[in-house]
Protein backbone atom coordinates (compact mmCIF):
# COMPACT_ATOMS: atom_id res chain seq x y z
CA UNK A 1 0.00 0.00 0.00
CA UNK A 2 1.83 3.07 -1.25
CA UNK A 3 0.65 6.18 0.58
CA UNK A 4 0.63 9.71 -0.76
CA UNK A 5 1.19 12.64 1.54
CA UNK A 6 -1.22 15.35 0.39
CA UNK A 7 -0.36 18.69 1.93
CA UNK A 8 -3.27 21.10 2.23
CA UNK A 9 -1.77 24.51 1.48
CA UNK A 10 -2.70 27.99 0.36
CA UNK A 11 -1.21 31.47 0.60
CA UNK A 12 -4.37 33.42 1.41
CA UNK A 13 -4.66 32.83 5.16
CA UNK A 14 -6.84 35.57 6.67
CA UNK A 15 -5.02 35.82 9.99
CA UNK A 16 -1.45 35.29 8.75
CA UNK A 17 -1.04 35.51 4.97
CA UNK A 18 1.82 33.53 3.40
CA UNK A 19 2.57 31.90 6.77
CA UNK A 20 3.78 28.63 5.28
CA UNK A 21 6.53 30.31 3.21
CA UNK A 22 7.74 32.83 5.80
CA UNK A 23 11.25 32.19 7.21
CA UNK A 24 10.74 29.94 10.22
CA UNK A 25 13.96 28.15 11.10
CA UNK A 26 17.48 28.61 9.70
CA UNK A 27 16.01 30.55 6.79
CA UNK A 28 13.67 27.71 5.86
CA UNK A 29 9.89 27.98 5.69
CA UNK A 30 7.40 25.71 7.45
CA UNK A 31 6.51 24.08 4.12
CA UNK A 32 10.16 23.40 3.32
CA UNK A 33 10.73 21.87 6.76
CA UNK A 34 7.64 19.69 6.36
CA UNK A 35 8.80 18.36 3.00
CA UNK A 36 12.22 17.52 4.47
CA UNK A 37 10.48 15.66 7.30
CA UNK A 38 8.03 13.76 5.08
CA UNK A 39 10.87 12.78 2.76
CA UNK A 40 12.23 10.61 5.59
CA UNK A 41 9.33 8.17 5.06
CA UNK A 42 9.95 5.49 2.45
CA UNK A 43 7.48 4.33 -0.22
CA UNK A 44 5.52 7.57 -0.23
CA UNK A 45 4.99 10.51 -2.56
CA UNK A 46 4.41 14.14 -1.65
CA UNK A 47 1.69 16.27 -3.26
CA UNK A 48 0.86 19.90 -2.48
CA UNK A 49 -2.88 20.50 -2.98
CA UNK A 50 -3.65 24.17 -3.39
CA UNK A 51 -6.25 26.27 -5.17
CA UNK A 52 -6.26 27.92 -8.58
CA UNK A 53 -6.04 31.49 -7.24
CA UNK A 54 -3.08 33.38 -8.68
CA UNK A 55 -1.73 34.08 -5.19
CA UNK A 56 -0.87 30.37 -5.11
CA UNK A 57 1.32 30.51 -8.21
CA UNK A 58 4.26 30.71 -5.82
CA UNK A 59 3.35 27.27 -4.44
CA UNK A 60 3.51 25.78 -7.92
CA UNK A 61 7.01 27.22 -8.31
CA UNK A 62 7.96 26.05 -4.82
CA UNK A 63 6.84 22.49 -5.59
CA UNK A 64 8.89 22.43 -8.79
CA UNK A 65 11.98 23.67 -6.94
CA UNK A 66 11.63 21.00 -4.27
CA UNK A 67 10.79 18.07 -6.52
CA UNK A 68 7.23 17.49 -5.37
CA UNK A 69 3.89 17.50 -7.20
CA UNK A 70 1.53 20.48 -7.08
CA UNK A 71 -2.16 20.03 -7.81
CA UNK A 72 -4.44 23.06 -8.09
CA UNK A 73 -8.17 22.76 -7.56
CA UNK A 74 -11.16 24.33 -5.86
CA UNK A 75 -10.63 27.24 -3.45
CA UNK A 76 -13.57 26.59 -1.13
CA UNK A 77 -14.43 22.92 -1.67
CA UNK A 78 -11.31 21.46 -0.08
CA UNK A 79 -12.81 17.98 -0.02
CA UNK A 80 -13.21 18.03 -3.80
CA UNK A 81 -9.70 19.46 -4.13
CA UNK A 82 -8.35 16.46 -2.25
CA UNK A 83 -10.39 14.01 -4.31
CA UNK A 84 -9.24 15.58 -7.58
CA UNK A 85 -5.61 15.74 -6.43
CA UNK A 86 -5.71 12.07 -5.46
CA UNK A 87 -7.29 11.08 -8.76
CA UNK A 88 -4.68 13.11 -10.65
CA UNK A 89 -1.76 11.20 -9.11
CA UNK A 90 -3.44 7.82 -8.68
CA UNK A 91 -3.51 8.01 -4.89
CA UNK A 92 -5.87 5.54 -3.22
CA UNK A 93 -4.31 5.81 0.24
CA UNK A 94 -3.80 9.31 1.57
CA UNK A 95 -2.04 10.80 4.57
CA UNK A 96 -3.43 14.30 4.95
CA UNK A 97 -0.99 16.98 6.07
CA UNK A 98 -1.92 20.44 7.35
CA UNK A 99 0.75 22.83 6.13
CA UNK A 100 0.64 24.98 9.27
CA UNK A 101 1.94 22.27 11.62
CA UNK A 102 5.76 22.46 11.77
CA UNK A 103 5.83 20.23 14.86
CA UNK A 104 4.33 17.16 13.17
CA UNK A 105 6.13 14.39 15.01
CA UNK A 106 8.20 12.14 12.75
CA UNK A 107 7.81 9.21 15.18
CA UNK A 108 4.00 9.55 15.03
CA UNK A 109 4.05 9.65 11.24
CA UNK A 110 6.06 6.43 11.23
CA UNK A 111 3.66 4.95 13.77
CA UNK A 112 0.71 5.85 11.54
CA UNK A 113 2.36 4.36 8.45
CA UNK A 114 3.10 1.14 10.35
CA UNK A 115 -0.54 0.98 11.45
CA UNK A 116 -1.67 1.50 7.86
CA UNK A 117 0.59 -1.31 6.65
CA UNK A 118 -0.87 -3.70 9.23
CA UNK A 119 -4.46 -2.84 8.32
CA UNK A 120 -6.35 -4.02 5.28
CA UNK A 121 -8.01 -1.95 2.59
CA UNK A 122 -11.37 -2.04 4.38
CA UNK A 123 -10.15 0.60 6.88
CA UNK A 124 -11.38 4.03 5.82
CA UNK A 125 -9.70 6.28 8.36
CA UNK A 126 -6.88 6.09 10.91
CA UNK A 127 -5.72 8.80 13.26
CA UNK A 128 -4.83 9.53 16.86
CA UNK A 129 -7.24 9.66 19.78
CA UNK A 130 -6.14 12.39 22.17
CA UNK A 131 -7.94 11.96 25.47
CA UNK A 132 -11.21 11.22 23.65
CA UNK A 133 -10.80 13.85 20.92
CA UNK A 134 -9.72 13.27 17.28
CA UNK A 135 -6.22 14.72 16.96
CA UNK A 136 -7.25 16.94 14.05
CA UNK A 137 -9.63 18.75 16.41
CA UNK A 138 -6.87 19.68 18.86
CA UNK A 139 -4.44 22.62 18.96
CA UNK A 140 -1.32 20.51 19.47
CA UNK A 141 -0.26 20.27 15.82
CA UNK A 142 1.62 16.96 16.28
CA UNK A 143 -0.28 14.48 14.09
CA UNK A 144 -1.38 13.53 10.60
CA UNK A 145 -4.39 11.43 9.55
CA UNK A 146 -4.93 8.63 7.05
CA UNK A 147 -7.96 8.36 4.80
CA UNK A 148 -8.78 6.45 1.65
CA UNK A 149 -9.85 8.10 -1.57
CA UNK A 150 -12.87 5.80 -1.53
CA UNK A 151 -13.95 7.23 1.85
CA UNK A 152 -13.55 10.83 0.64
CA UNK A 153 -15.68 10.11 -2.43
CA UNK A 154 -18.29 8.54 -0.15
CA UNK A 155 -18.39 11.73 1.93
CA UNK A 156 -18.81 13.84 -1.21
CA UNK A 157 -21.78 11.68 -2.23
CA UNK A 158 -23.38 11.72 1.21
CA UNK A 159 -23.38 15.45 1.94
CA UNK A 160 -23.38 18.86 0.30
CA UNK A 161 -23.03 20.66 3.62
CA UNK A 162 -20.30 23.29 3.32
CA UNK A 163 -18.76 22.41 6.70
CA UNK A 164 -17.88 18.92 5.50
CA UNK A 165 -16.51 20.16 2.19
CA UNK A 166 -14.29 22.72 3.91
CA UNK A 167 -13.02 20.32 6.59
CA UNK A 168 -11.97 17.26 4.63
CA UNK A 169 -12.34 14.43 7.16
CA UNK A 170 -14.83 15.94 9.62
CA UNK A 171 -17.83 14.00 8.30
CA UNK A 172 -16.03 10.68 8.78
CA UNK A 173 -15.40 10.92 12.51
CA UNK A 174 -18.72 12.68 13.16
CA UNK A 175 -20.47 9.72 11.50
CA UNK A 176 -18.41 6.71 12.67
CA UNK A 177 -21.30 4.34 12.00
CA UNK A 178 -20.80 4.85 8.26
CA UNK A 179 -17.04 4.18 8.15
CA UNK A 180 -14.42 1.72 9.35
CA UNK A 181 -12.27 3.83 11.69
CA UNK A 182 -9.17 2.89 13.67
CA UNK A 183 -7.86 5.05 16.49
CA UNK A 184 -4.28 5.10 17.77
CA UNK A 185 -4.01 6.16 21.44
CA UNK A 186 -2.13 9.41 21.99
CA UNK A 187 0.92 9.61 24.26
CA UNK A 188 0.37 9.54 28.00
CA UNK A 189 2.56 12.62 28.49
CA UNK A 190 -0.28 14.76 27.08
CA UNK A 191 -3.05 13.45 29.33
CA UNK A 192 -4.58 16.40 31.15
CA UNK A 193 -2.32 18.87 29.34
CA UNK A 194 -4.56 20.81 26.99
CA UNK A 195 -2.67 24.13 27.02
CA UNK A 196 -0.23 23.24 24.24
CA UNK A 197 -0.89 25.01 20.94
CA UNK A 198 1.73 24.56 18.22
CA UNK A 199 -0.48 24.69 15.16
CA UNK A 200 -0.09 28.07 13.46
CA UNK A 201 -2.98 30.36 12.58
CA UNK A 202 -1.94 33.77 13.91
CA UNK A 203 1.19 35.97 14.14
CA UNK A 204 1.34 35.16 17.85
CA UNK A 205 1.26 31.42 17.10
CA UNK A 206 4.03 31.87 14.54
CA UNK A 207 6.39 33.77 16.84
CA UNK A 208 5.85 31.46 19.78
CA UNK A 209 6.31 28.32 17.68
CA UNK A 210 9.37 29.72 15.92
CA UNK A 211 11.10 30.43 19.22
CA UNK A 212 10.33 26.98 20.61
CA UNK A 213 11.31 25.24 17.37
CA UNK A 214 14.65 27.07 17.29
CA UNK A 215 15.47 25.99 20.84
CA UNK A 216 14.46 22.36 20.36
CA UNK A 217 15.90 21.76 16.89
CA UNK A 218 19.31 22.96 17.94
CA UNK A 219 19.60 19.55 19.61
CA UNK A 220 17.30 17.37 17.48
CA UNK A 221 15.98 18.30 14.01
CA UNK A 222 12.90 16.15 14.61
CA UNK A 223 11.90 16.70 18.26
CA UNK A 224 9.55 14.18 19.84
CA UNK A 225 6.35 15.02 21.68
CA UNK A 226 8.01 14.00 24.94
CA UNK A 227 10.90 16.38 24.28
CA UNK A 228 8.45 19.19 23.53
CA UNK A 229 6.47 18.54 26.70
CA UNK A 230 9.68 18.47 28.75
CA UNK A 231 10.86 21.75 27.19
CA UNK A 232 7.55 23.45 27.95
CA UNK A 233 7.65 22.17 31.51
CA UNK A 234 11.07 23.79 31.89
CA UNK A 235 9.92 26.99 30.14
CA UNK A 236 6.37 27.60 31.41
CA UNK A 237 6.33 31.18 30.11
CA UNK A 238 5.75 29.71 26.62
CA UNK A 239 2.25 28.76 27.71
CA UNK A 240 1.08 32.37 28.13
CA UNK A 241 0.65 33.01 24.41
CA UNK A 242 -0.67 29.48 23.77
CA UNK A 243 -3.44 29.77 26.36
CA UNK A 244 -4.57 33.10 24.95
CA UNK A 245 -4.59 31.81 21.37
CA UNK A 246 -6.52 28.68 22.35
CA UNK A 247 -9.10 30.91 23.99
CA UNK A 248 -9.34 33.11 20.89
CA UNK A 249 -9.31 30.32 18.31
CA UNK A 250 -11.32 27.43 19.69
CA UNK A 251 -11.90 24.61 17.16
Amino acid sequence: MKCHFIIQARMGSTRLPQKILLPFYNGKSILELLIEKLSQIENTEIVIATSKGEENDVLKNFAKQHGVICYRGSENDVLQRFIDAADAVGAEYIIRICSDNPFLELDSIRQLVAHIEKSDNTVDYISFDIDGTPSIKTHYGFWTEYVTLKALKKVANLTDESLYHEHVTNYIYVHPESFNINWIPGPECLLGNKNIRLTIDTPEDFENARNIYGELCANNPYPTIQEIVTYLKDNPECYNSMIQQIKNNSK
